[in-house]
């Protein structure tokens, strides 16, 4: 059972020193550090951190704002830890310890809480959608060709005409003429 630890800074003005000390003092064994934006979700030094874990290891930071920005990316990076069989902790926030049922059942109730959010927007999205469509609005994108080109494009076909030459002529695709 390893104990590793992650450490991230947003700009280059800042230092890891602080972190890296609390973390070794917290009996980390192994840190992975990185100077990194937190709004990146792919971040190199937290996917090796995750990749590291083995079952029954901790990961442990500073603070979970370390680790994520969002509910959706801590609940995601939470996810993939616990899917290698690990344990999470984070130091400034004794509540966010995967390794305890205090702790599990605090980030299942934020889950909980984030999946009624993601309803509740898509339920509000479907209805503003099922309202611009009746009011007419058009989704999707705009034809390249209009209903006269289409007829002239026919004609042009019946006459012979390849649908290469015809492509070019009207600037699309010979699969967009095909498909007609």
């Amino acid at each position: 059972m390893t104990v590793i630890g992650y450490a991230r800074v947003s700009t280059d003005g800042q230092t890891l020193d602080a972190q890296q000390t609390a973390l070794r003092s917290a009996g980390v064994s192994r840190i992975f550090a990185e100077k990194e934006s937190g709004a990146k979700t792919a971040r190199a030094a937290l996917a090796k951190a995750v990749a590291a874990l083995e079952p029954g290891d901790t990961l442990v930071v500073m603070k979970l704002d370390r680790l994520a920005r969002s509910t959706r990316d801590l609940l995601n990076t939470l996810a993939a830890i616990g899917e290698r069989g690990a344990g999470f902790k984070s130091l400034g926030d004794p509540w966010a310890d995967t390794t305890t049922p205090h702790g599990k059942l605090m980030i299942t109730v934020l889950g909980g809480l984030a999946e009624f959010e993601r309803h509740l927007i898509l339920s509000r999205t479907s209805e503003g959608r099922a309202r611009a469509k009746a009011n007419g609005v058009k989704f999707g994108r705009r034809p390249k060709l209009t209903k006269h080109q289409i007829r002239e494009i026919h004609v042009r076909v019946e006459t012979g005409e390849t649908c290469r030459s015809i492509a070019k002529s009207y600037n699309v695709s010979h699969m967009t003429i095909s498909r007609l």
